[in-house]
């Protein structure tokens, strides 16, 4: 088909920090969306905006701007706790939604949206940044060839100061960081081992006296799978933080490992392009010979044309733009994402419990 024929999707931006900005540029830059309005609560105060985006209508109220502009797609990036709430809107009117993790609050409101854009037969697409990187694709597909069952070790930790910092204490008010950061890493378990997910048990710390007493700012997760596979996964932020092992992503079978090599002096956890990045696959092969050596030596696979933050973005977007003009089935994506929003949320369940969660 051919797309420069086809009309334009145009796509209301609600929420434009450093998501929401990258995506409204995604959005700028491909043919085939035009951006017809942006939406922040604090949108006067940008002066930016109006520079970067000349002539595109600018909204405080996103129920206004809804109204407005009926858009043919909403890209939401607001705080999580509007997340649902936000989406509900958008389908109400009849625009496919582009929203950032987590898609909602509890896996029970979840499944409501995703129940109903299939009503509404409308796009739905969460913003799951790993599943378009080809790296990530690459350390997937080597870790489905280790054999089962899989023991699967990754961790972020961000250690945030300044304006990052009251990002993350903001975050913070309704969401954890083994939450918010926890649906990537445990979708890529879920995505490997192909199995159900068991139990998770989860315990956190509160680091600092500037959140709520009730919230933590590290924690970490546990999750076993009917496959016999078990995977780690650990996230904390703040000023506190070590940058020491900050970014640890392998997984090991009774066939070998592979990990994502980080050159660490060039790497700060602060760095939102850090946390995608992937220097080389390290692919480790546990053979061993009649004498005990290993009769492979380690591969070492190189990441020279590495997608930066802003190329992931537009490949998102890319997605939902083939998933709108193609009708692509989203069914599966929708599904494996409130998996993992179902076990993160268990994990969080586990911390403020002291308790196994059987899934």
């Amino acid at each position: 088909m051919d797309q420069r024929r086809m009309k334009d999707v145009k796509v209301l931006v609600v929420g434009l920090g450093n998501m929401g900005l990258s995506h409204a540029r995604a959005y700028q830059e491909i043919e085939g969306f035009e951006i017809a309005g942006l939406c922040s609560r604090n949108i006067g105060e940008r002066e930016d905006l109006a520079a970067e985006f000349p002539g595109v209508p600018q909204f405080t109220d996103y129920a206004e701007a809804l109204a407005a502009l009926k858009p043919d797609a909403v890209s939401i990036n607001t705080w999580p706790d509007t997340h649902a709430a936000f989406a509900r809107m958008a389908f109400e009117v009849g625009a496919h939604v582009f929203i950032e993790k987590p898609l909602a609050d509890s896996v029970a409101e979840a499944e409501d949206i995703a129940a109903l854009a299939r009503r509404k037969g409308l796009k739905l697409v969460i913003g799951y940044i790993l599943r378009v990187h080809p790296s990530w694709i690459k350390f997937v597909e080597v870790g489905r060839t280790l054999g089962k069952p899989l023991v699967m070790r990754m961790n972020l930790n961000q250690q945030s100061s300044g304006t990052q910092w009251q990002v993350h204490k903001h975050l913070m008010n309704a969401i954890s960081p083994i939450v918010d950061c926890g649906v990537h890493y445990v979708d890529v378990m879920c995505q490997v081992t192909g199995a159900r997910p068991l139990s998770v048990h989860a315990v956190g710390a509160r680091l600092t006296s500037e959140i709520d007493s009730h919230m933590y700012n590290y924690g970490h997760l546990h999750v076993s799978f009917d496959d016999g596979s078990v995977g780690w996964y650990e996230a904390g932020w703040g000023p506190m933080m070590s940058e020491t092992a900050f970014f640890v992503k392998d997984m090991i079978g009774p066939k070998g490992s592979v990990s994502i090599a980080m050159e660490e002096a060039k790497t700060q956890s602060a760095d939102v392009d850090s946390h995608t990045r992937t220097s080389a696959l390290r692919i480790h092969h546990g053979l061993l010979n009649p004498e005990g050596g290993f009769v492979t030596p380690d591969e070492i696979i190189r990441m020279d044309d590495e997608p930066g933050h802003q190329e992931l973005c537009r490949r998102e977007q890319l997605l939902f733009l083939d998933a709108i003009r193609n009708d692509r089935d989203m069914e599966s994506h929708v599904r494996d994402a409130i998996n993992s929003l179902r076990i993160v949320l268990a994990a969080d369940h586990s911390v403020k419990t002291g308790e196994v969660v059987r899934l």
